[in-house]
């Protein structure tokens, strides 16, 4: 079909004010699914500069967003690189202002906590303002509230909000989360992707069960 959206165009309405994220990263350690948008009314396309902070690529550790995700204006990941060392005595990073405290300190990142990758999952939905800390695990259909501040792992389909974001409830029973993930509906093609978009906007989740399952067997 020759009018379904373009997942490799920055703008996808002509409203301007959401970007298809990948289309505007180069950061090397940045990587984005398609149809993840950012929306921001004054810029959306000035996300790496303004949303991702602290991101040093030779600290080691980089950000993965996957596919449908929406992010809210606001919404901060910290990388690792903004942490300080806490296995001394002090937290001061010396070594940073050069000079004589350089000579005689040891390289500012080699000191600083490793949390590893932070990994955003698919269709995930992070509201206004919140931030997003290193090395958490977001999993695929999670919520995440406005002003959350995300510490710890939040696990698929789960709603969280809060600072320190808590998990609030699950969003579906066990059966349903599982036929969600096992469908992996935002890896189909274009047009299976269309024919089954009434299943993925329907309120009726027994329905949707059913229909899951009838997808799941073929």
């Amino acid at each position: 079909m020759n009018n379904i959206p373009n997942p490799n165009v920055v703008f996808p309405n002509e409203y301007k004010t959401s970007c298809f994220l990948k289309n505007v990263i180069t950061a090397p350690n940045i990587f984005v699914g398609d149809y993840t948008y950012y929306d921001d009314p004054v810029d959306p396309t000035a996300f790496e500069r303004n949303n991702v902070l602290f991101n040093w690529p030779e600290f080691g550790d980089s950000l993965y967003i996957g596919k449908f995700c929406s992010i809210a204006s606001g919404v901060q990941f910290i990388m690792g690189s903004a942490n300080h060392r806490i296995s001394s005595i002090s937290t001061y990073p010396f070594n940073v202002f050069g000079g004589a405290w350089a000579e005689n300190t040891p390289p500012h990142l080699s000191q600083l906590p490793f949390k590893g990758n932070t990994v955003i999952g698919n269709d995930v939905w992070i509201g206004r303002d919140s931030v997003i800390m290193p090395g958490v695990k977001i999993g695929d259909g999670a919520i995440i509230a406005a002003y959350s501040v995300v510490v710890k792992d939040i696990e698929p389909y789960t709603v969280a909000g809060g600072n320190p974001a808590r998990p609030i409830k699950k969003r579906f029973d066990e059966e349903l989360i599982e036929l969600l993930l096992k469908l992996q509906w935002w890896d189909f093609e274009p047009e299976k992707l269309f024919a089954f978009m009434p299943i993925l906007c329907d309120d009726d989740l027994e329905l949707v069960r059913q229909k899951l399952k009838q997808t799941l067997e073929r």
